[in-house]
């Protein structure tokens, strides 16, 4: 979208703007009223996305750009998965020693990628790969990274890292990110700027990210990586954590 609706002002835009930030600070709020605010202002939206500001920053000032989605997939995770799934509970208390007293989006991030990637039961290390936290990009040993895209982790955990890198095909190409959301848009960024395939390992976690926090929704097509089986449309674990979801928050407004 090149130039503001012809109903819009830059002042109407900045005031919806502010108008989220503070249902952003209420626990009760309208949710069509918010739909209704984030479609007006997806101009300004693209804007500040367009301008390189960093992520952290674009969050802050647009609140519901990710925050209240990931909210509402942590509480399920940590409530109604952990209490159906092992594996997903053994997740919540490991990660919930790991976060300790940490507070904010970011950090509601990270617990909401490895529960992700704890529920639909893939890889971790195909996503993320562990280092020291004073390890040069020169020293990471890049033979033992996968070719997908790998987020590097310089700290013994995702919480307790302040340096992330990304590698793809076994090359350190970028040594400098300074916030965990950040080298998650890039590390998914780059599967479509180098048109790769999703790893088996991770197709459910990335098509899930993909489709519900980037809301690139293609009709036909995958971007996990072929098989001699027959590939559907959208992967239906996906479609069932979706819909589960979409049944949770059903149950919390009634």
């Amino acid at each position: 979208m090149k130039f503001l609706p012809v109903t819009e002002t830059l002042e109407t835009q900045q005031e919806k703007k502010e108008r989220m930030k503070i249902l952003s600070e209420q626990t009760s709020f309208s949710h069509e009223e918010v739909k209704t605010l984030m479609n007006c202002t997806y101009y300004s939206q693209r804007k500040a996305i367009n301008s390189g500001a960093d992520m952290q920053t674009i969050i802050e000032e647009w609140p519901f750009f990710l925050e209240k989605k990931g909210k509402r997939l942590l509480d399920f995770l940590k409530n109604t998965c952990a209490d159906k799934s092992k594996r997903v509970l053994e997740a919540v208390i490991k990660l919930r020693m790991q976060r300790g007293q940490l507070k904010g989006c970011s950090e509601d991030v990270k617990d909401m990628m490895l529960l992700l990637l704890s529920y639909f039961d893939e890889k971790e290390e195909t996503l993320f790969h562990y280092v020291d936290e004073t390890c040069l990009a020169k020293e990471v040993h890049v033979e033992s990274l996968p070719v997908t895209p790998c987020i590097i982790v310089c700290g013994s955990s995702c919480f307790a890292s302040r340096l992330f890198m990304l590698s793809i095909d076994h090359k350190v190409v970028n040594d400098q990110i300074t916030d965990f959301i950040s080298a998650i848009c890039l590390m998914l960024g780059s599967y479509y700027c180098l048109n790769i395939h999703y790893p088996l390992e991770l197709g459910s976690t990335l098509e899930f990210l993909q489709r519900c926090f980037f809301n690139i929704n293609p009709e036909k097509g995958t971007k996990v990586e072929k098989t001699k089986k027959k590939t559907l449309h959208v992967n239906p674990r996906v479609l069932t954590l979706i819909a589960n979801l979409s049944d949770h928050e059903w149950r919390e407004t009634v």
